[in-house]
Parts: structure tokens; C-alpha cells; sequence
């Protein structure tokens, strides 16, 4: 498995987001950071952690000509070498068993979409000032946004996150958690970089995805 996480000048979410990455019970492989043309400060959060990571790190950095997530996820895909690929997003922080469940429903032919919980504001600022992690229904949790998943999806429960992803489904598509074998991203070329701006990249893969065989299963 690699990691591909993308981000774009805020090193101290991206610093969270890859500490919570060396405490997985399952490591990757390696870890490539996608970098959307993020300032110098940033290169340095990745080179210093590099040192003593657990796995190999790497910076993929692209020149900041506006937003440009495709391009920069198809670059992470590049510098990485696992055999599955998942994609997050730089300002998550990622449970200790993550990679372990995508290893244990990732299936030949399909991908898997995950989904995230956005904490509050204040929640937030209470990780970024170094509070401790807290998975839990309880946690402080944002506004419901339509597509975003509830509190009750805190609950960490294997058998019947497998009992959900049984059945191949249709759905919004989030690359901030997003599982796919190397050969299915290569058969469709990747993300298309001709999508700039935010948002409709990752439906635009997904899609291509679908066209050419490969089945979703949903990652609760």
C-alpha cells in the first residue's frame, strides 16, 4: 500500500496528518506527499520528518500556477510504489487501524471509497495545538454538510464495515479517502489534468473507472 497525501500550505495539519500516518498498526509501504505548490516552510515539515519516519517519505512538489489536484495526485502516484494506492487529503488525521481495514476490503476488480468526519473548529484548534486524538461518536463534531458522514460512523466495528462493502454501490465521490490498485489507475491514465479548479476530478476518475469495469465498495 502507499499513501498519497495531498496538501497545499498548511504544514501544521500536514504534520498531524503524517505523525497519525507512523502510528498505523499496518504501515505502508511508503508515504508521498502531494504538494500543490505549497511555500519552502513546508518542504522543510516533510524533510525533517523524513529522518525518522518509518517508511519512506517523499516530497512531490509542483509550482503554484492555482489549484491543481489532479495533476499533483497523478505526480504522488508517480513517485510512489505500491501495488494499491490510497489517497487522503493533508488535513485528516487517519485512525491507527486505517491502512490495515482498506488492506482487508480492498478486492481484485474494485475500489474503495471511504468518507471522513469533520471535527469542529474548535475540536480542530485543540489537535493543532497538540491535543490528544479522540475517535469517538462524542467528539465535537461540524454542522452535517450533505455527503460528509455522521457521528454515529465513529464507531470502528470490522464486521460490519464488511458486511457493507459486500455490495457494490454508486455514490459521491471523495478522493480524501480513496483506495485503488496501480494497474486500474493506469488502464484509465490516472486523474485528467485538464480539470483546474477545485472539485469534479476525482467524480471524472471514479467514472472512468466504473466505464472500464472496476466496481465501487463503500468503506464505513
Amino acid at each position: 500500500v502507499s499513501l498519497v497525501v495531498t496538501t497545499y500550505n498548511w504544514k501544521e495539519a500536514l504534520a498531524l496528518c503524517l505523525h497519525s500516518i507512523a502510528r498505523q498498526r499496518t504501515r505502508p509501504l511508503d508515504v508521498v506527499v502531494a504538494d500543490d505548490g505549497s511555500r519552502e516552510d513546508t518542504a522543510r515539515v516533510v524533510e525533517e520528518l523524513a529522518r525518522d519516519f518509518p517508511v519512506p517519505l517523499r516530497h512531490a512538489w509542483q509550482e503554484d500556477v492555482g489549484f491543481r489536484a489532479a495533476r499533483v495526485r497523478n505526480l504522488g502516484i508517480a513517485a510512489s510504489r505500491g501495488e494499491y494506492v490510497v489517497f487522503v487529503d493533508g488535513d485528516m488525521v487517519l485512525h491507527p487501524s486505517f491502512v490495515a481495514d482498506h488492506l482487508a476490503l480492498a478486492r481484485d476488480g474494485c475500489y474503495l471509497q471511504g468518507g471522513r468526519l469533520n471535527a469542529s473548529r474548535a475540536e480542530s484548534q485543540r489537535l493543532l495545538d497538540g491535543g490528544r486524538v479522540r475517535f469517538s461518536p462524542r467528539m465535537p463534531m461540524a454542522p452535517f454538510v450533505k455527503g460528509e458522514l455522521k457521528a454515529r460512523h465513529a464507531f470502528r466495528v470490522p464486521p460490519v464495515a464488511a458486511m457493507k462493502a459486500r455490495n457494490p454501490s454508486r455514490g459521491i465521490a471523495m478522493s480524501c479517502n480513496l483506495g485503488v490498485w496501480r494497474h486500474d489507475l493506469e488502464r484509465v491514465n490516472g486523474f485528467d489534468e485538464r480539470y483546474e479548479g477545485w472539485g469534479r476530478e476525482d467524480d471524472d476518475l471514479v467514472t472512468r473507472l466504473r466505464h472500464s469495469g472496476v466496481q465501487r465498495r463503500v468503506l464505513r
